[in-house]
């Protein structure tokens, strides 16, 4: 009865509307103060949910985020990027995408992603002839990569939940978000010479080149600093979040010189507001968990996946389905907690290595990001791009379709998530 209590209450909420978090919260209360589980577990629960040595990275990832978005720094990246390839076929959306790859690592969220480059790049891809609906797919499919290249918020989720190295999580990262991009990067090229989408009239010149660098080259390291000082063990991941705030405040404040005293307060409370979001839902995530775990939920799901199949890759394979069916509708951080518990023992039982299916359960979410109904990256871009969502959602579905064969190779070849990790000295499967 447990059971059927607490998922009923769950997908009601869900149904009626209710935000994610209190979907969870609500659900999880009820079920343990109605079969008298225990109510004085959910003070512990709610304390413990939240003091995570390896949460304190989210606010201050978001607040470093925040902190180059409001510098305005996503420019100086777009208008190095337009001098190099601007000229190609389809150049201003080859430009988008690389904007978007460099963008995602330094804010590590698709919706800001998406905002802080099509603030910047709508206009002169419309300017130049490039499909409305098409110049906001772009970026919205583009923006997906901001969970799969590090530093991401996504694998400091995933790692709490796991109990894996996020350090390594970040590294593993690399070598996907990548050849991510490069597929998107590949599709924008290919519809751009279809429909004739021309590049920009003027090449830049070597020394604009070199000037457009250097200008964006210190808002570019930031996510290398934060990379490089992982590797070489000069501070944690949740350390280096907060050497992220430093090096942004830095850069923004005596580089750049493009924050006052007003802007600080107004980017210390939009991190506040980000980071409380987030938090809410890891609190009652963490409640629902363990009122899962006492009901047999857990082990009830995680015995029925097991019995599917007795192959992984079909297994994997199976699930990143559920996956991209689950981010049409749920975020990222709601579906970690919802499934990871249930998947642990199921990767256990097939021996897969968890920092490897950890580059295939947050890629396979990255997808969920720019695909209806609730693809939060889609709904971002048509309000920039002045369009219908379902008029964008078309136009992404050549990139859903190239993200979806990148997620199986990347199944299909674990060494593309492990090479890294395991030669940087992180990580030994």
């Amino acid at each position: 009865m447990e059971f059927v209590l607490i998922l009923a209450l769950f997908f009601v909420l869900m149904f009626i509307g209710a935000p994610i978090g209190t979907s969870l919260g609500v659900s999880a209360t009820a079920t343990i103060i109605y079969f008298d589980l225990g109510a004085e577990m959910l003070g512990v629960n709610f304390a413990s949910g939240i003091a995570s040595f390896p949460l304190l990275a989210i606010p201050f990832f978001v607040l470093a985020g925040v902190i180059l978005q409001r510098a305005g720094l996503a420019a100086t990246i777009a208008e190095f990027f337009e001098l190099l390839v601007g000229r190609m076929t389809g150049g201003l959306s080859i430009v988008a995408v690389l904007t978007c790859m460099f963008w995602g690592a330094l804010s590590g969220s698709g919706p800001a992603t998406t905002a802080a480059v099509g603030m910047i790049l709508l206009t002169p891809m419309l300017r130049n002839g490039y499909g409305r609906a098409f110049s906001g797919a772009t970026i919205a499919n583009a923006s997906d990569l901001s969970i799969i290249i590090p530093p991401s918020i996504a694998f400091i989720i995933y790692g709490n939940i796991t109990s894996v190295s996020v350090g390594a999580l970040f590294v593993a990262g690399i070598i996907p978000g990548i050849i991510t991009g490069l597929g998107t990067i590949l599709v924008a090229w290919y519809i751009s010479h279809r429909r004739g989408y021309k590049g920009l009239k003027q090449r830049g010149s070597i020394r604009e080149l070199a000037r457009a660098f250097k200008k964006s080259i210190r808002a570019v390291m930031a996510p290398v600093v934060v990379l490089a000082g992982i590797y070489t063990g000069i501070f944690t991941p949740t350390e280096a979040a907060v050497v992220a705030v430093f090096y942004s405040l830095f850069v923004a404040a005596l580089v750049y010189r493009s924050l006052t005293w007003r802007d600080l307060i107004h980017i210390l409370v939009d991190a506040a507001v980000t980071s409380s979001v987030i938090m809410f839902i890891v609190v009652f995530a963490g409640i629902f968990t363990w009122a899962a775990s006492v009901t047999g939920v857990i082990d009830a799901l995680a015995d029925l996946i097991i019995r599917v199949s007795p192959n992984a890759v079909v297994m994997i394979l199976l699930v990143n389905i559920l996956l991209f069916a689950l981010g049409m509708i749920l975020d990222a951080i709601s579906i970690c907690y919802l499934l990871m518990p249930i998947l642990i023992p199921v990767l256990g039982n097939f021996n897969i290595d968890p920092v490897y299916y950890g580059v295939i359960f947050i890629s396979a979410l990255a997808i969920g990001q720019a695909t209806p109904p609730v693809g939060v990256n889609l709904f971002t871009a048509a309000n920039l791009a002045g369009c219908e969502v379902d008029d964008i959602a078309k136009e992404a579905i050549p990139f859903v379709l190239m993200d979806l064969v990148v997620l199986v190779i990347l199944t299909l070849l674990p060494a593309l998530s492990l090479y890294l990790p395991v030669w940087a000295g992180l990580y030994t499967p």
